[in-house]
């Protein structure tokens, strides 16, 4: 019988500093059984991105290992960058990749965040799938107001009060958000512009919550070291909105402020089928799938 496959992608507050980066990594890496994906650092967002897999005991132990880590290295009173963040260890989805359900993925979050809450006193808030409100589904309403809106009226606001840990804020680690998901795809594209005004009202028209494209989430940001903007996107269900869907959408409201496209790119790990979804719309393939891609079928 195959074996249980999670992945994890948790995401930390620290984007700059090597040394803290590589002793989080570290704590994922020294797991038995563990494989990491990728390791994403972004400056200008002071984030960086783990994507990793394994068997659910072992994930679930590399999670709490580098939620434990990002609070001795992480002071969020110190922390700065645009990435919208509430916690040194900010959000820890579980993704099921091979004969696990939604169901067992949001029964690892409780663990887990129970575990961080229990050990670690940090306040946990469970998100997506893994949500015990609705209230608490979408992780930006989660995270609104970011580390220092939810540590000014942590104890004063009962909607504020977490679902696990203390009702007592950590004192440099902040809060994390532990959920359960399907695969997410952040794609971004960015823009032949320094004008952060265009990014901000293109991505506030393409994103679900201002009426845009369902299932998509969307910020522009500033990317100084290159002198443009990019719009940042994370497409939480790329079966209902896909890629090349999100991509039109941006470059049809590009055009409308003048501005062209200048690249995009995927963060972290992709699905195939959003890839071949993608190739079969730009290529007008006729009855294409990922069966007829050789390293698909090598894996099998």
């Amino acid at each position: 019988m195959a074996k249980k496959i999670v992945e994890c992608v948790p995401n930390f507050s620290e984007g700059r500093n090597q040394a803290v980066m590589d002793s989080i990594i570290a704590e994922i890496q020294s797991v038995p059984g563990i494989t990491v994906l990728s390791s994403l650092a972004d400056a200008d967002h002071n984030r960086l991105d783990v994507s990793y897999l394994g068997e659910p005991e072992a994930v679930k132990q590399a999670a709490f290992l580098a939620c434990k880590k990002a609070a001795e290295l992480i002071d969020m009173e110190k922390h700065r960058g645009q990435h919208p963040r509430m916690g040194a260890t900010d959000v820890i989805p579980f993704i099921p990749i091979q004969n696990v359900s939604m169901a067992e993925c949001v029964q690892y979050a409780n663990e887990v965040g129970k575990r961080i809450g229990d050990e670690l006193r940090i306040p946990v808030y469970l998100y997506e799938s893994a949500a015990k409100t609705p209230a608490r589904t979408n992780l930006a309403d989660v995270r609104r107001g970011e580390y220092e809106g939810i540590k000014a009226e942590f104890q004063t606001n009962p909607s504020r009060k977490p679902d696990y840990g203390p009702t007592r804020m950590h004192a440099s680690a902040g809060f994390t958000a532990v959920g359960a998901r399907m695969p997410l795809i952040a794609f971004n594209v960015n823009l032949a512009t320094a004008d952060v005004s265009i990014a901000k009202a293109i991505a506030k028209a393409v994103r679900e919550k201002d009426g845009g494209l369902p299932h998509v989430k969307a910020m522009g940001f500033e990317i100084r070291e290159k002198g443009i903007v990019q719009v940042s996107m994370n497409l939480v269900n790329y079966l209902e909105t896909p890629i090349f869907k999100a991509f039109e959408a941006v470059k049809k409201e590009a055009e409308k402020h003048g501005v062209q496209i200048t690249e995009s790119e995927i963060v972290g790990m992709v699905p195939l089928q959003a890839l071949v979804d993608t190739s079969a719309f730009y290529l007008k393939l006729e009855s294409f799938t990922s069966d007829q891609v050789i390293e698909a079928r090598l894996i099998e």
